[in-house]
């Protein structure tokens, strides 16, 4: 349910007394939403409404009284909903649920739980990269748990009615005219933090099971015969289509991947594909119809070296103008055919001392300097792939509401850690277009769809088309290095108190056709602290999101 009439003029009264007093009734009502094990509820909200400044000021305050203390910065919505849910919505908490989150993200014996569903619009629109929402984000009935609760319904409050442009849905995806070439260490692809099988199974299947014509050839270094077919049978299983091989044992890196060219150019399926394309092994591709989209564009029947630079201004000095790999390389047929045709002089000593960058004779350089001695072609930029060579905390990219043709260094290690699979199966519900979509609630929340939910209680007072300076690079910062990708950044609001925010750690497509995303913040995240250097919260805590998809659309209407 929505806020009361009632509630809505609290804001308006002047009165002192008044006002502590409505803070706290706002803080308990608030307080309702959250499930707290092992918590004496009833004693800390008693002693907040006694007094609810003091107690903000003298204590670290919970996520519910963070919300809460900046009441008076909150416009709740006058408006209702015009769209009815497509879906039963049923805000009772799952008990075992609740208790693997909190053993799978570590968070404290006590922590709290909001739940919100969100009623997506699909019309005939342009993508936005901010979409204003007039509902407030923090809405609905109250309700307290503790550790005896039983699971039981609860009333659900209005969901967010967003509207998202009618972007195709992954199912709908034919990648028929692309073949992918991969190389990379069986230990990689077999180890669970970094088997790349669930990405390759969005964007190269419809999403049950089914290849969408696009093909994939697979080269495995260091790999047994035996592992080679499980290699194969891995992927069969998940319906991708894929041929697997053995790289050259000794062959170097550079090499291995200089001669996916060959294998691809020469490989039967060829001669139905327009696009042969190099990309690594943590390579994602979130739309394959604006990939495919975009690629119209460009005459495939020419030799064409398709990609995109690195966004950091060190890496093109050190390896030089050229398509980076981990974004993708797009290369015609006629092009893989002059490459292959010149195979063995471009993998020569020579070529692999000369393609050196200081960091080892690198893969990209190989065909750079391939493609640039045996051709008048030169590279084409493809704007929306992304290399991301980014450290750090990477939500500045992501929450930037930008639709990116592809993503790459998102498993961690030296670079940042992102959960793609994740992100991407909202699209199964609202269309390709709307993840990574940013939606703005009128108490200063901000959705960016599939990443976080960003709470900014000192409202938002600056522009949010510029990207936020979260990340950085390495191992130079010239305070600029990606300026010319992505344009001057606005300053960090870490450690700042203007912003908290709960990352998505998982996304579920549900039997019912709705999918369900979780949503964790950390109490000791080293991000959301006060200048002071004071936590801004006391207490860890997950929001879940339900997204249903759009009822008309389904039934045709």
């Amino acid at each position: 349910m929505g806020v009361s009439g009632p509630r809505r003029r609290w804001f308006s009264i002047r009165n002192a007394f008044a006002r502590a007093f409505i803070l706290a009734f706002v803080m308990v009502s608030i307080a309702g939403f959250f499930l707290q094990f092992d918590a004496n509820v009833s004693s800390t909200l008693a002693h907040t409404a006694t007094s609810a400044k003091d107690a903000i000021s003298q204590q670290m305050p919970t996520v519910s009284e963070l919300l809460s203390s900046w009441v008076d910065s909150i416009t709740p919505s006058t408006s209702k909903p015009s769209i009815r849910p497509s879906r039963n919505m049923t805000c009772g908490a799952d008990r075992n649920k609740l208790r693997r989150w909190q053993k799978q993200y570590g968070l404290r014996n006590t922590f709290e739980y909001l739940k919100r569903y969100v009623q997506v619009n699909r019309l005939p629109i342009p993508r936005s990269s901010i979409t204003w929402i007039n509902q407030t984000f923090l809405a609905g009935e109250s309700r307290v748990m503790d550790s005896n609760w039983e699971p039981e319904d609860a009333s659900c409050p209005d969901p967010l009615v967003v509207p998202v442009s009618q972007s195709p849905f992954p199912s709908s995806a034919n990648a028929s005219e692309f073949m992918f070439g991969v190389s990379t260490t069986y230990q990689r692809f077999i180890e669970t933090r970094t088997s790349p099988i669930n990405e390759w199974s969005y964007w190269l299947t419809n999403g049950h099971g089914k290849s969408n014509g696009g093909k994939l050839i697979l080269k495995l270094f260091d790999a047994t015969d035996d592992q080679l077919q499980e290699a194969q049978t891995k992927l069969t299983g998940a319906g991708i289509d894929a041929d697997v091989y053995r790289s050259e044992p000794q062959d170097i890196m550079a090499v291995r991947y200089l001669s996916l060219v060959p294998a691809m150019f020469h490989h039967p399926a060829r001669d139905i594909k327009k696009w042969l394309v190099l990309c690594d092994d943590d390579t994602f591709f979130p739309s394959i119809h604006a990939l495919s989209e975009m690629l119209a564009e460009h005459d495939h029947t020419r030799p064409l070296y398709i990609g995109a630079l690195s966004e950091d201004v060190n890496n093109v000095q050190r390896h030089g103008s050229q398509a980076f790999g981990g974004a993708g390389i797009f290369l015609s047929v006629p092009m893989a055919e002059r490459i292959t045709n010149r195979y063995d002089s471009c993998r020569s000593d020579q070529a692999v001392n000369e393609a050196n960058s200081g960091w080892g004779p690198q893969g990209d350089i190989l065909l750079r300097r391939c493609i640039y001695a045996n051709s008048e072609v030169r590279l084409t930029l493809l704007h929306g792939l992304w290399q991301l060579d980014i450290f750090g905390d990477p939500s500045g990219f992501y929450e930037s509401g930008l639709r990116p043709l592809s993503l790459h260094h998102y498993r961690g290690g030296i670079w940042h850690i992102a959960h793609p699979w994740h992100y991407t199966k909202v699209a199964h519900v609202c269309g390709e277009d709307c993840t990574l979509q940013r939606f703005q609630t009128a108490d200063n929340f901000v959705i960016s769809n599939a990443f976080s939910v960003a709470f900014y209680p000192r409202g938002i007072d600056f522009d949010l088309k510029q990207l936020e300076a979260t990340f950085g690079p390495a191992p130079d910062d010239k305070g600029w290095n990606f300026d010319f990708a992505m344009g001057p950044r606005r300053p960090s609001l870490h450690k700042t108190g203007r912003k908290i925010s709960w990352d998505l750690q998982e996304a579920t497509l549900n039997e019912d056709g709705t999918v369900s995303q979780v949503y964790v913040l950390k109490h000791d995240d080293w991000r959301w602290k006060n200048p002071d250097g004071a936590p801004m919260t006391s207490r860890d805590s997950v929001i879940e999101l339900v997204w249903m998809p759009d009822e008309e659309e389904e039934n045709g209407v």
